[in-house]
């Protein structure tokens, strides 16, 4: 039952966190958006990793900088061998509804991956839980909750398996505690009884930069409800990453929810200033909020819907 919820939740969530949440996890550059001068590996101050700089311009140009087209451009030419590329682009085919390119992709992770444990263990199994992971929400999304609840429930055992053996190699590499912080968030926060504290505290102590890690904790914690843990972190997001237009529209939505409404239009105009790098769906939805919470400022009656076609 809960590896079901698992799945099926993961589709509405990542829609909420504007990108795939798992990809998200991967997201860690240990500056505050600089560029590292360990080329290739935007993840560790020491023991970096040969992930490849066409693979690290792509992460910077989706997670520092909110530009999909850019990212998309990126991963045509990333390094083969790096499963992170490959997840990357199935997040990129999730956004497009693209359920073949997901699929495929996620399939390709767990391969790299698999390839990727005789080099670097670490990686290697963190990758195959990655893998195992996007397979399992793209058997429930392709086959519904009845015939992928069997696939679901093995693949969700495959994920923890491979976490637990990279933890045993690591437990504070910054890389496995983002993408394990977000899997737990995930979790918490559409599960009932599910505590998400231990999730948010990975994330606050282990993982960087803040304009992934914090993002990740102003979700879980718009989602709980909890207004000021959700204002204080996507505030912090912001600063270490102020030309991220997805981090607008996530600032734009807490202060929906915390009902400062005309407040929230700023944050939606700049986000929209960047519609152009969005993939089409995400910039139409945007719009379409946009549009709402301005038919309510203005006590408006302005057609939201079309926005959204």
């Amino acid at each position: 039952m809960a590896a079901t919820a698992s799945f099926r939740s993961l589709g509405s969530y990542l829609k909420r966190l504007s990108k795939p949440l798992i990809v998200g996890s991967m997201a860690i550059a240990l500056s505050l958006g600089a560029s590292p001068a360990w080329a290739g590996d935007p993840f560790r101050t020491s023991d970096p990793r040969s992930i490849g700089d066409q693979t690290e311009a792509a992460f910077r140009a989706m997670f520092e900088q909110g530009n999909y087209v850019e990212a998309g451009r990126l991963l045509e030419s990333a390094e083969d061998d790096e499963p992170m590329a490959h997840a990357m682009v199935a997040s990129l085919a999730y956004l497009e509804e693209d359920w073949d390119t997901m699929g495929s992709r996620a399939t390709l992770t767990r391969e790299a991956a698999e390839a990727l444990v005789e080099t670097d263990p670490l990686r290697g199994n963190l990758y195959m839980a990655v893998g195992h992971f996007m397979e399992g929400a793209h058997v429930i999304m392709t086959q519904g909750t009845l015939r992928g609840s069997p696939t679901a429930l093995m693949k969700l055992q495959n994920v923890f398996s491979h976490i637990n053996a990279a933890e045993a190699i690591d437990a504070t590499d910054p890389e496995l505690n983002l993408v394990k912080g977000f899997m737990d968030l995930m979790i918490a926060v559409n599960l009932p009884f599910a505590d998400p504290e231990d999730a948010i505290s990975r994330l606050e102590n282990y993982a960087a930069p803040p304009y992934v890690a914090q993002r990740g904790i102003a979700v879980a914690c718009r989602d709980l409800d909890d207004h000021g843990c959700a204002t204080t972190a996507i505030d912090r997001a912001i600063a270490a990453a102020p030309n991220n237009p997805d981090l607008y529209y996530l600032k734009a939505q807490i202060l929906v929810q915390q009902g400062d409404e005309a407040a929230s239009l700023e944050f939606f105009d700049l986000a929209l200033e960047s519609r152009d790098n969005f993939p089409t769906a995400l910039g139409n939805q945007i719009a379409w909020e946009r549009c709402r919470t301005n038919n309510r400022v203005t006590d408006g009656n302005q057609n939201c819907d079309r926005l959204r076609r």
